[in-house]
């Protein structure tokens, strides 16, 4: 399966390509504005993602600190 995706992956001629016609599609000075933009997008998708797993730890520290109430047994 990992070979699978060494092969697919790009090489030094297609990124090349790659990244010819992101310079033809977006301009010199559009380059910066799309990247800029781009690192603020994963930046809030990082984020968003430490917020949920750290309320997914919390959830699960407050679940294992309550102590279960189990049946009292009273003798007569």
């Amino acid at each position: 399966m990992f070979t699978n995706f060494l092969i697919s992956m790009p090489g030094g001629s297609e990124w090349f390509l790659i990244i010819l016609a992101v310079l033809v599609l977006f301009g010199g000075r559009k380059i910066p504005e799309f990247m800029r933009g781009l690192g603020r997008g994963i930046r809030e998708f990082n984020d968003a993602k430490n917020n949920v797993k750290k309320e997914l730890e919390e959830g699960m520290n407050e679940k294992d600190n309550k102590a279960p109430a189990g049946p009292t047994t009273t003798q007569h």
